[in-house]
């Protein structure tokens, strides 16, 4: 019993101690002992106007500057999706880029892709949208992909941009205002058509919307403004922190494979490697009894190892190498 109750006395002396010390540590910060000094923070600035795909938007109006800085404050410190964000992009913008040049569509239309998915090509919403371009089965299928259980090209980077391509486009013909397309990509053109008509406006920025359409546009911005800008906001990256792109062989597959497995083996590559450089298949196996051509991806070796590749970045604003 003594010692217990020794053990209990030295135990009370230690935290007394400790809280003392605790307490002078505070005192010589300046601060209470009840309020430890957090990290400073600090609010961004808002541009009296952004230019978004070749149209003027100002932020003159209290609205208008408030939703902006509520997108650009949450994507600021949201440090660990933002950071990803450009890690992703790094590999897949130049790519994206070509395809949106080739298609019309102002480049501005990348931060839409990074807004809805995080450059994330396997991203797969609540609502059953899917890829980087985060389109619905049927939108797909309106635009030219293939949805199917062992095939859904929705999660093609490259294909799915050509189908988001379309869509804007088509937009873009509707509204002739490249916002209001952006609004339209999260509504539905139908949507934004009504309630232009029924509020009596030319444009999205103009209506009142759900909070999920109405933030939409904003935060497309406040990613342009980080991304274009990323030392001014706070994030600096070298060459070697951004995922690279890969390079690839291509095949025509042109049958059916009872076993993808065995086919990546056969080429020298995991099925993992294979399913990581075609997200478009969805299963072990393909059967194509129509004969269609598939183009499969075989990846560089070069490219799938630090120690044999370069390191490139998309902008050299995002990086200080």
């Amino acid at each position: 019993m003594k010692k217990i109750l020794l053990m209990v006395a030295l135990l009370m002396a230690s935290t007394v101690t400790m809280q003392a010390q605790l307490k002078r540590e505070y005192s010589k910060s300046g601060a209470s002992s009840a309020s430890p000094v957090f990290s400073t923070t600090a609010s961004p600035d808002i541009p009296t106007s952004v230019t978004f795909a070749g149209e003027k938007v100002t932020f003159d109006r209290l609205d208008m500057i408030e939703r902006l800085d509520r997108e650009l404050t949450g994507i600021i410190y949201g440090q660990t999706t933002t950071e990803l964000c450009f890690k992703r992009a790094n590999r897949y913008f130049p790519a994206l880029s070509r395809i949106l040049k080739e298609q019309g569509v102002p480049q501005d239309f990348l931060y839409l892709a990074v807004t809805e998915s995080s450059m994330d090509y396997n991203a797969y919403s609540s609502a059953k949208a899917a890829g980087m371009w985060q389109l619905l089965a049927g939108t797909a299928r309106d635009y030219g992909l293939e949805v199917s259980d062992e095939v859904d090209e929705r999660f093609d980077p490259e294909k799915s941009t050509v189908a988001a391509c379309k869509y804007l486009k088509a937009a873009y013909k509707k509204y002739g205002h490249w916002p209001t397309v952006a609004a339209s990509y999260n509504a539905g053109m139908q949507k934004i058509a009504t309630e232009l008509s029924r509020q009596r406006v030319d444009n999205s920025f103009d209506l009142y919307l759900v909070q999920e359409t109405s933030r939409y546009v904003f935060r497309i911005i406040a990613y342009k403004l980080v991304m274009e800008s990323p030392k001014r906001y706070g994030y600096r990256f070298s060459r070697k922190n951004l995922y690279q792109p890969v390079g690839y062989n291509t095949v025509d597959v042109t049958g059916a494979v009872p076993s993808w497995i065995d086919w990546a083996r056969d080429k020298g590559i995991t099925y993992a490697q294979l399913r990581e450089a075609n997200p478009w298949i969805r299963s072990t196996k393909l059967t194509n009894a129509s004969g269609k051509t598939y183009k499969v991806r075989i990846p560089k070796s070069s490219d799938l190892y630090r120690s044999k590749r370069t390191f490139t970045a998309y902008s050299k604003e995002w990086v200080v190498d």
